[in-house]
C-alpha cells in the first residue's frame, strides 16, 4: 500500500512532468490555469509577443485590470488599451478596468479544486483556498506557461498546520494568518507549502481560507493548500458553479515536513505595527494609538463578511471627524451583494468613502496617507513608502479592528468596542446565491478572429531590452549594500509616480532602489556592470520582475547574499543576473559599498560549483555558492531566458 500523502502532495504528483519531489530538489509542472494582473501582465503580454506565441496553451489564462486604476494621464489607459489587444490576439480572458481585484474574482469566475495556477503576482497563492496548486511567479514563467511550458520550482518541504477549536467573536481570519507571522516571521515559509488541516477548518468559509492563504506570501511560502470540503462545496454553490467541485483531502495519517497548530480559540486582535508584516503585537498592547486613515478592503481581506462586519460595527455611528474611512470593494459581484443586504448604506451613513473594486491603496495607487499620521489597513503589507507616502506609519489588521478604530479615531480593540456599545456578534453569512455578472469578463476570441488581430501600442510602452551573455570575466564595483528583508517595492518602488512605466523599462529603471539610495540610478548609468550585496531573504514580497530587469538595464551583473526570497531568486536568473549566496553568512561583513570585486574562469567555476569572489580593495577570497539547476545555470549563462530560446 502507497504511504498517505498530504495534500500538497497529491497536486503535486498530479501535475509532475518532470523531476523529483524531494524537498530542494527542481520539479517541472503542468500549468491548467494562467493569472495576470496590469501592474505585472504588460511585461508578460510582451514576453509572449518574443516568444512568438500563437496562442495561449492552457486551460484557462486571464488578464486582470485591477492595479493601476487611476489615470491622472494617458500612460495607465494605454496599457490598457493594449491589454485587451494582447488579450483578443493571444486568446486569453480579459477582465475590464473596475471589475474586481484578480485574486478574488478568479475565484469567484475561474477557480477549480484540483487545478495549477501561475499568476504574476505574489498572493496568486490565494487560491489555494479552494484547493488548487496556486503559485506567484514572476511575469517570464506566466508567459512560458501560457506558452504550454511547464513551471519550474524547487520542491518545497510540506509544513502542515493544524487548527483546533473556534474563532471567539471579534477575532476572524486575518488573526490567524496574523499570528503565524509573529510566530515564524517573513522568511518561515521559504520553500515551503503550508498546508491547513485540522477540526478547525470547520468554522473558516472558503473566503476566510482566502484570506489566510493570501498572506502566506508575506511569510514567504511557495504557495498555500487548504482541502476542498464542503466549505468550497458551498463556495462553489454560490457561484453557480457547483459542478466545478471535486473533493480533495490529505489521506489519514498523512505525515509533514515540518509541523504547527493553533488552536483557534485562543487567539486574539493582532495588528503589524509599521513598517514589517511580522511586526505583529496584540491590539490591546497598542490600543490609544491616535489614527488618521482607515481602508478596508484588499486581497487580503476581500470576501462579503469582511465588508459586513465593518458595517456591522459602524452601524448607526459616525467616523471619527481625524479619519479618513475608505473602503475598497474587491469585485463589482461583492459591492451588488453587500448593497443589496443593505451594507453600503450603513458604511455610507457612518462617512464611508466607496471606491472602485481594484487594489488601489494596496498598491500606492491612490489612498497615499499623510506624513506623521498612522494608517490603519487591512492590507497584506506594510512595507516602507509602498502606501505611496515616503515616511508613512502603515498598520496591518482585521476588519473589526479597522472599523472600531475608524469610530474611536484610535487604535481599538473590536471585543472592547462591542462591549461598550453592546454591539451583539453578527451572523454575517453570504447570499446563498451571489449576483453573479459575467458581463465585464471578455472571453477570447475565436482563434479564425483573433490571427488578425493588431497589438495596440502607445508610446509609453517599450520594447523588452536586450540583455548581452554573462561574461567569463567581470570586475565591477559593489555600487549598493543592503539589509536583510529588502523587498521588491524597495528595489522597484510601487506607487502612483513609477508604476505607470512599468511598460516603459528605462523610464522605470529611474526608480531603481530609490527608496534606499536616490543615486543609485545615476551611479549605475554612469558606472555600467556592477555588483550589489544583500543580506537574508533578499527581494522578499512583489513578484513583479521589474525589480530584477531594471537593475539589470543599469549594469547589475550579481548579486551576493546571505539568502533570496523565492519569486526573486526566480526573475534574476531569468534576466541573466547571477544571484551568489555567501558559503558563510558572516562573510557578508567582508564586503562593503565601494568595495571591487573580481569574478574570473565564471563559466567553469559555475559549472563545477566551486566559486570565490576576490574582493580585490580588501585583496580577500570569499567562498560563494549557488542554487542553480543547469537550465538556470544555462539560462543565467545566455543573458537570460528570452535570449537562450532565441538561441535554440
Amino acid at each position: 500500500m502507497a504511504d498517505p500523502r498530504t495534500l500538497a502532495r497529491k497536486l503535486i504528483d498530479e501535475h509532475l512532468v518532470d523531476g523529483e519531489p524531494v524537498a530542494g530538489a527542481e520539479i517541472g509542472l503542468r500549468v491548467d490555469q494562467t493569472l495576470t494582473q496590469d501592474a505585472t501582465g504588460t511585461l508578460v503580454m510582451q514576453e509572449v509577443e518574443a516568444l512568438g506565441l500563437d496562442r495561449a496553451r492552457t486551460e484557462v489564462s486571464v488578464q486582470y485590470v485591477d492595479h493601476n486604476l487611476l489615470q491622472a494621464d494617458e500612460k495607465n489607459a494605454e496599457d490598457h488599451a493594449f491589454l485587451r489587444s494582447a488579450c483578443r490576439r493571444y486568446g486569453l480572458w480579459f477582465s475590464k478596468a473596475g471589475n474586481g481585484v484578480s485574486h478574488p474574482t478568479h475565484m469567484q469566475r475561474f477557480g477549480v479544486p484540483g487545478r495549477t495556477l501561475a499568476g504574476s503576482d505574489s498572493h496568486t497563492c490565494a487560491a489555494g483556498s479552494l484547493g488548487m496548486l496556486a503559485i506567484g511567479v514572476g511575469g517570464l514563467e506566466v508567459a512560458l506557461a501560457i506558452a504550454g511550458e511547464p513551471l519550474r520550482l524547487r520542491m518545497p518541504e510540506i509544513w502542515g498546520v493544524r487548527l483546533t477549536g473556534e474563532l471567539p467573536a471579534w477575532v476572524s481570519a486575518k488573526d490567524v494568518i496574523l499570528e503565524m507571522l509573529r510566530r515564524h516571521g517573513v522568511s518561515g515559509g521559504v520553500h515551503r507549502i503550508i498546508e491547513y488541516h485540522g477540526p478547525g477548518l470547520g468554522g473558516l468559509t472558503a473566503m476566510d481560507r482566502h484570506v489566510i492563504a493570501n498572506m502566506g506570501a508575506e511569510l514567504g511560502a511557495t504557495t498555500t493548500v487548504f482541502p476542498a470540503d464542503d466549505a468550497v462545496r458551498a463556495f462553489l454553490r454560490a457561484e453557480g458553479r457547483e459542478d466545478d467541485f471535486t473533493e480533495l483531502r490529505a489521506d489519514e495519517h498523512a505525515s509533514y515536513d515540518v509541523e504547527d497548530e493553533i488552536d483557534l480559540g485562543a487567539l486574539e486582535p493582532l495588528v503589524a505595527e509599521p513598517s514589517a508584516p511580522d511586526n505583529v503585537v496584540p491590539v490591546r498592547e497598542a490600543a490609544g494609538t491616535p489614527i488618521g486613515q482607515v481602508v478596508v478592503g484588499s486581497s487580503a481581506n476581500p470576501g462579503f463578511r469582511d465588508f459586513a462586519v465593518a458595517a456591522a460595527l459602524v452601524k448607526g455611528r459616525q467616523t471619527a471627524d481625524s479619519v479618513s474611512f475608505d473602503v475598497n470593494p474587491t469585485s463589482r459581484q461583492i459591492l451588488v451583494d453587500l448593497t443589496r443586504a443593505g451594507h453600503v448604506t450603513e458604511l455610507l451613513a457612518a462617512g464611508a468613502r466607496i471606491h472602485q473594486a481594484g487594489c488601489l491603496g494596496c498598491i500606492g495607487m491612490g489612498q497615499a496617507p499623510a506624513t506623521g499620521q498612522n494608517s490603519l489597513r487591512t492590507f497584506p503589507r506594510n512595507f516602507p513608502g509602498r502606501s505611496g507616502t515616503s515616511d508613512d506609519a502603515v498598520w496591518l489588521c482585521s476588519p473589526e479592528t479597522a472599523a472600531a478604530s475608524a469610530v474611536t479615531g484610535v487604535l481599538t480593540d473590536p471585543r472592547d468596542f462591542a462591549a461598550e456599545h453592546d454591539i451583539p456578534r453578527p451572523g454575517l453569512a453570504p447570499p446563498e446565491r451571489s449576483a453573479v455578472n459575467t458581463r465585464m469578463l471578455v472571453a477570447p476570441l475565436p482563434r479564425s478572429e483573433a490571427a488578425d488581430e493588431e497589438l495596440v501600442k502607445g508610446p509609453n510602452i517599450s520594447g523588452l531590452p536586450d540583455f548581452d551573455p554573462l561574461p567569463d570575466r567581470v570586475e565591477a564595483p559593489v555600487l549598493l549594500k543592503t539589509g536583510d528583508d529588502v523587498s521588491t517595492d524597495e528595489i522597484s518602488p510601487a506607487g502612483a509616480r513609477a508604476l505607470p512605466f512599468r511598460s516603459n523599462i528605462p523610464k522605470l529603471a529611474e526608480f531603481t532602489f530609490t527608496r534606499i539610495d536616490e543615486s543609485y540610478p545615476r551611479r549605475a548609468a554612469e558606472t555600467g556592470a556592477h555588483f550589489v550585496v544583500g543580506g537574508s531573504n533578499y527581494g522578499q514580497g512583489s513578484s513583479r520582475e521589474h525589480a530584477a530587469i531594471t537593475a539589470r538595464h543599469l549594469g547589475l551583473r550579481a548579486v551576493l547574499a546571505r539568502s533570496f526570497a523565492r519569486i526573486h531568486w526566480q526573475n534574476l536568473t531569468n534576466f541573466g543576473v547571477l544571484p551568489l549566496e555567501f558559503a558563510d553568512p558572516a562573510d557578508y561583513d567582508r564586503v562593503s559599498a565601494g568595495d571591487v570585486l573580481l569574478l574570473e574562469g565564471l563559466h567553469d567555476s559555475l559549472a563545477t560549483g566551486e566559486l570565490s569572489v576576490h574582493n580585490r580593495t580588501r585583496d580577500e577570497h570569499i567562498p560563494v555558492g549557488h542554487r542553480l539547476s543547469p537550465g538556470r545555470l544555462e539560462a543565467v549563462l545566455a543573458g537570460g531566458r528570452i535570449p537562450l530560446l532565441a538561441q535554440k
